[in-house]
């Protein structure tokens, strides 16, 4: 172009990157900048806008004269930038999708916080969720209020939850109780713990290297105490625990980052009518082309319709009012079984039975006989667990007496050896001579 200058929106930002198999050639990549609104006039460039959120402004404070200076602990304020999330590049190369800046949140006015709705059933919805899942991340993340060096979330002092709770009640004007945003933030902590764990423990590196190598943005003593556990034959009993549970789930869910619970609410809001669970199942289990993510879930799907198809025949014919909420309940526990406690299928996180059937909830719980069948299950369980972790100590202790024993007998091994070889050094020196006749 002979113009000096351009608008933005009559250009494109491209990177040239050497190729790798052919080191002569160079390839183009486009690059779509992020949280940018496109003001150009004509340029078709993809930008994302930046989300509308609802909000609130809180009361101004009270006027008060303090004449002594305010300090301020920045140890743990929240950053806005934190870890990297990678993905699978061109040509198997590696790429960031950046930081997670939230500027939605970040470039509020001073005094005003996000809205977060929620459902009946206390799970948060709206485009408002999405951020405060996204801050729950941060928050997680943040080493200097939620430490990563306890074994499990129910060791963490209640202490840091209420400071994580300031944190986010400082950005957010919530409808959702705290035991949900403690619920969430577990399980934000360890899925952090569990990527920290696999790209940066479950490597070839020694141990010793791996104690001098924490992450970025983690306490070395954390780090080291992390790395400890994991080493520990309790860490590892745990581990196989985990990995055993998690071979057992046949599929997964299409539905990404987005929560149930806002699906079926954009739903709802799209077609102006309740979303059963049955339905929900099926959206959250359908690829973008239409078919099932598996022949599992298409399996699953088609004795779910049956089913219900067979409830509302059976209730029509025997002309009483069909109620599509409790059919899809009955389906689900025929299809799938009983309802395990402390959550409920197809409804996504921290939904218990008590709080989605009410006081019906026992009649889609396991009954008294399979209560105590499960309750013997888990003892069971726990004390193979025990076993196992006993077990795994016995035989670290054996194998490290073995190990002192066999380096003190390789030490005497390696004194005898260099006597011998002073002696012959002696020999060499001054050989014996033969005895006169």
């Amino acid at each position: 172009m002979d113009e000096p200058y351009v608008f933005s929106s009559q250009v494109k930002q491209v990177f040239y990157c050497r190729d790798p198999t052919d080191l002569g050639w160079y390839v183009v990549l486009r690059n779509t900048p992020r949280h940018l609104i496109d003001i150009g006039d004509g340029g078709k460039m993809p930008r994302r806008k930046l989300t509308s959120l609802r909000t609130i402004r809180d009361p101004p404070p009270e006027e008060e004269i303090n004449f002594d200076e305010e300090t301020v602990d920045e140890s743990t304020e929240v950053p806005e930038t934190l870890d990297n999330i990678e993905t699978e590049g061109l040509n198997g190369r590696r790429r960031t999708r950046g930081h997670t800046t939230l500027p939605e949140l970040y470039n509020l006015p001073p005094g005003e916080r996000v809205k977060v709705s929620r459902n009946s059933v206390g799970q948060p919805i709206g485009a408002e969720a999405g951020v405060l899942g996204h801050f729950l991340g941060v928050v997680a993340r943040n080493p200097a209020i939620l430490p990563i060096n306890h074994s499990s979330w129910h060791d963490m002092p209640d202490a840091n939850k209420n400071q994580a709770l300031d944190q986010i009640k400082d950005k957010f004007s919530l409808e959702v109780s705290d035991n949900y945003l403690k619920q969430a933030l577990g399980k934000k902590w360890r899925d952090h713990k569990s990527t920290l764990k696999k790209k940066y423990f479950k490597n070839d590196l020694s141990f010793e290297q791996k104690l001098q190598n924490p992450p970025h943005g983690i306490l070395r003593y954390q780090w080291e105490d992390a790395c400890h556990f994991w080493n520990s034959a309790k860490g590892q009993a745990r581990e196989r625990i985990g990995v055993a549970s998690r071979q057992q789930q046949k599929f997964t869910h299409t539905a990404g980052s987005k929560s149930f619970a806002r699906i079926a609410n954009e739903q709802e809001a799209t077609s102006g009518s309740n979303v059963g669970r049955i339905q929900l199942f099926d959206i959250t289990h359908t690829k973008k082309d239409g078919s099932p993510i598996t022949p599992e879930a298409a399996e699953i799907m088609e004795k779910l319709r049956e089913k219900r198809t067979e409830y509302e025949t059976s209730a029509s014919s025997a002309g009483s009012a069909v109620n599509m909420a409790d059919i899809d309940n009955q389906v689900i526990a025929e299809v799938f079984g009983p309802e395990r406690y402390g959550r409920v299928r197809g409804t996504g996180s921290f939904v218990t039975p008590t709080k989605y059937f009410g006081s019906s909830s026992s009649q889609y719980m396991p009954s008294q006989s399979h209560s105590v069948q499960a309750q013997v299950e888990l003892q069971v369980e726990r004390a193979k667990q025990q076993l196992q972790e006993e077990m795994d100590a016995k035989i670290a202790a054996v194998q490290a007496e073995a190990a002192t024993r066999e380096a003190a007998l390789q030490g005497k091994v390696d004194d005898m050896q260099s006597q011998l070889a002073n002696i012959m050094k002696m020999l060499n020196k001054n050989p014996p001579q033969d005895p006169p006749y």
